[in-house]
């Protein structure tokens, strides 16, 4: 299940997560080293089991981000699951939850309860608002995080309604931050031996990211409005049409590139155009810059266009769709990594870890666990006898 010679190797995660925030979370976790145990409602499992697209009734966002967890069917609705969650979580070195704030202390599992009997336990929290202020007990989704945010205020052309993503933004970018506050927490508890309490508020990570807006209006009053594929801050930058009905992006986001790509379009003279000279101007002309560099893009195929551009060192990409990412020999290469065991099919592919360590090869991805498929094994851990999980079994509590 996990790679010994992983960052993370030895390290015990319990994951009471569902959807895709907190599982994402556990997932990074798992990239590196980490065990994984994902507890689940014992009849219907995470929610995100049930979410499309599915191919032969598995769900593909579920598969992505549980491959190689182990799953234990815990009903926390009964005292008897959490007590046995407890006896889990006291044994662990990581506990990820993203119940609503409260719930976990309304059931005695608050940090400070749980820290008493692990004192080195992290205890990574994920919710829609995080666990204070006056907005803490609000349930929250990636929806209303990217537009709580701003972010779905800044997203689309001026003349379009503000615009939400149609994947999981807000969760992964939370998910991924919350592996980061993990990733920390477990490192100080190496320095001092103590745990320490993650709170990731599902809106924060976006906000974070949104900064220069904030900034912006908190010291010249200027609200930052939607700029389509336009950033806002340099020209020229955009997504262009080749001749061949091709799409790719250019990125003239600095004054060298710039210049590189006027060079490369065989147009020298806007290099000291007064309207092009400089990024400044640039902004304020962007309008007809940009018709020049569509009307350039237009007249090639992309494949020649994108020559031209790496040849003269201009940044640029093709707008690739997913058979393009898969066909690409870069994403094969470094990227892209098989799932096997799955009803997904042999030719399954899945975007590996986020980032390369140097002296690690990173995890393989076979198999998704059914619901409650390690549930004998890790109680078993527990000293939980056959007799035992028979009857929580026959009661409901596990499923096993």
């Amino acid at each position: 299940m996990t790679n010994s010679h992983g960052p993370l190797a030895g390290v015990r995660v319990i994951e009471a997560g569902s959807m895709y925030a907190a599982p994402t979370a556990g997932r990074m976790l798992r990239d590196f080293g980490a065990e994984v145990i994902k507890v689940e409602d014992p009849t219907s499992g995470d929610f995100a089991r049930q979410w499309q697209p599915a191919h032969e009734g598995m769900a593909i966002g579920f598969a992505r981000l549980n491959s190689g967890k182990r799953s234990v069917g815990l009903d926390l609705r009964r005292t008897e699951g959490r007590d046995i969650l407890k006896r889990l979580v006291a044994g662990a070195d990581v506990f990820i939850e993203n119940f609503r704030p409260g719930r976990m202390e309304a059931w005695g599992m608050s940090y400070d309860e749980l820290k008493a009997t692990n004192p080195g336990l992290v205890m990574t929290r994920v919710s829609g608002f995080g666990q204070t202020g006056p907005y803490r007990e609000r349930p929250g989704f990636g929806t209303v995080a990217e537009t709580a945010s701003g972010y779905a205020f800044l997203n689309g052309w001026p003349h379009t309604p503000p615009t939400a993503p149609p994947f999981g933004f807000a969760d992964s970018i939370a998910g991924i931050s919350a592996a980061y506050g993990t990733a920390m927490a477990l490192f100080n508890r190496g320095r001092t031996g103590v745990g320490s309490e993650v709170d990731i508020a599902l809106y924060e990570p976006l906000m974070f990211i949104l900064g220069d807006a904030v900034l912006n209006y908190t010291s010249s009053g200027e609200i930052m409005q939607r700029h389509g594929n336009a950033s806002g801050a340099a020209s020229p930058r955009g997504i262009y049409e080749a001749a061949d009905g091709g799409w790719l992006s250019i990125a003239g986001s600095n004054q060298a590139i710039a210049m590189r790509l006027f060079e490369a379009m065989g147009r020298l003279d806007l290099q000291t155009d007064e309207r092009y000279a400089t990024n400044e101007a640039r902004m304020a002309n962007n309008e007809s810059l940009q018709k020049i560099v569509s009307e350039w893009v237009a007249e090639r195929p992309r494949d020649e266009v994108l020559e031209i551009l790496e040849k003269f060192e201009v940044v640029a990409a093709a707008v690739n769709d997913s058979s393009d990412v898969v066909r690409d020999p870069h994403f094969a290469e470094r990227t892209l990594k098989a799932l096997t065991g799955t009803a997904l099919g042999n030719e399954a592919l899945v975007p590996g870890p986020i980032l390369h360590v140097n002296d690690y090869d990173g995890p393989a991805y076979e198999g998704v666990p059914t619901v409650g498929e390690h549930t004998a094994e890790v109680l078993g851990d527990l000293g939980v006898t056959g007799d035992e999980l028979a009857r929580l079994v026959a009661d409901g509590v596990v499923s096993g």
